[in-house]
């Protein structure tokens, strides 16, 4: 493929995740994002693979960036996630005080 076409692939593929994303109640979007932390460990897993057979600067370089940005993306995204379902928990009531009425 060209570059054209593959930059073509990229913005649709941007667009399309966009829309999918937007759409999506905000009940979902805890199970969505614990979904993609899954998916992007398994990416993050592939490059560590990956940057063993490397061959050249350039490459290990640039290996070594998306092994960067996805180890940041996954611990974000498990931080994220782990704050979004301590909104459903429940609160301790306050205690009241000894012989308030």
């Amino acid at each position: 493929m060209d570059l054209i076409t593959e930059l073509t692939i990229l913005v649709l593929a941007a667009f399309v995740g966009f829309e999918v994303i937007s759409k999506v109640p905000n009940t979902l979007h805890t199970p969505l994002m614990s979904a993609t932390n899954a998916i992007h460990g398994i990416v993050l897993l592939g490059g560590i693979l990956v940057i063993g057979s490397a061959e050249g600067f350039f490459n290990k370089a640039v290996l070594v960036v998306a092994i960067a940005f996805g180890t940041i993306n996954v611990v974000g995204g498990f931080l994220v996630t782990d704050r979004m379902l301590e909104m459903f928990k429940k609160r301790p009531e306050p205690k009241k005080a000894e012989g308030a009425k």
